[in-house]
């Protein structure tokens, strides 16, 4: 058993209007003993911004911003701007975050060299129907059938897509190619291009016809994640692979329930999953993870490494922000007991 160190809330709501209502599910960038953190801030009636602060170590809030860092520039983000995740790649920052209108929820970035301005990427995921994905999709019957199963129905003049959340950038080029994770349920998948200038129509074409080829992982039979799992903080580069912390979700008659899982990807193809905890990382069991505006929730987006230890930055209960720390070393340790048949 690994040992994991709960620090309870760092971030609440506060009573700036913007804010009022809950923060969670941060992105955090580090340097040095400096973190940055760029928060999903939620005012009443469920509108998101991005809020930030910043920590020295990491536990103390040092500096907090009483208005937001980013807030929705286009009408694909009218109903708020959510979950943001933030790693810097050759001296550019690349914030992902998924853009919501009360329809379509759908991953998109910003990049900035300064934190203070930001130059727009827009949305960065298909706008694919479920339909048009499905024709494509399910063409060489490789993949998971759940995948057929998220369909959403809308009364809508506008064009209702598949949902594609959970964006975020590995922290460096990986073969020359810039490289992001995505979540169209129940999976994570892989995008690897030399520009984001390649992800057009076309490119997504081809895409969702090999889709099995771009899986990284699907949910696991286990309880902790046998509904759907999806990408939590940017990999982390060790000399044993790429360190993903991830959610797994399971349904219950009381809702569902979000864990923190962990897993270890190649450095050369993520793709290839090299080892995978079978039990989860940790789960909700204090009243803050337990209760609040989504219960039952632990939603990891955003890790800081000091010496050994690895702090985990995430959104509990859709509340408020906490911190879990463990060792690395016992991490890796741990996950090399449960290496992955790849000629399965």
């Amino acid at each position: 058993m690994i040992k994991v160190t709960k620090h309870g809330i760092i971030l609440k709501k506060t009573e700036l209007s913007f804010e009022d209502d809950s923060v969670l599910n941060p992105g955090v960038y580090q340097e040095g003993n400096t973190i940055h953190m760029l928060y999903r801030a939620v005012r009443k009636g469920n509108y998101s911004t991005i809020g930030y602060c910043q920590l020295e170590g990491p536990l103390k809030v040092v500096e907090r911003y009483n208005t937001p860092l980013m807030i929705p520039y286009s009408d694909e983000g009218s109903k708020g701007i959510e979950d943001p995740r933030i790693v810097k790649i050759d001296g550019v920052y690349y914030i992902t975050y998924t853009a919501y209108n009360g329809i379509n929820a759908l991953g998109a970035l910003v990049t900035s060299t300064d934190l203070n301005t930001f130059e727009r990427g827009g949305i960065i995921v298909p706008k694919f129907t479920f339909d048009a994905f499905k024709r494509l999709a399910e063409c060489n019957n490789l993949v998971n059938a759940k995948y057929f199963r998220h369909v959403r129905h809308f009364e809508a003049s506008e064009e209702v897509y598949l949902w594609d959340k959970d964006v975020l950038f590995f922290p460096r080029k990986i073969d020359g190619k810039l490289a992001f994770l995505h979540r169209i349920r129940p999976g994570i998948q892989l995008v690897m291009v030399n520009s984001l200038e390649e992800l057009t129509q076309e490119y997504w074409n081809h895409y969702f016809l090999h889709l099995n080829e771009h899986i990284v992982m699907d949910p696991i039979g286990v309880n902790h994640e046998s509904g759907y799992i999806g990408a939590g903080a940017p990999p982390i580069e060790t000399e044993l692979g790429w360190l993903l912390i991830y959610h797994g979700v399971y349904d219950t008659s009381e809702g569902y329930v979000y864990s923190a899982a962990a897993a270890l990807l190649d450095l050369v193809d993520p793709t290839k999953v090299i080892a995978r905890l079978i039990d989860p990382l940790f789960v909700p069991e204090f009243d803050y993870e337990l209760n609040g505006v989504v219960n039952n929730v632990v939603f990891p987006t955003g890790t800081a490494l000091f010496e050994d230890a690895l702090y985990i930055y995430y959104g509990a209960a859709d509340k408020c922000i906490a911190c879990a720390s463990v060792s690395l070393k016992e991490l890796l340790k741990e996950l090399l007991l449960n290496k992955v048949n790849n000629e399965i």
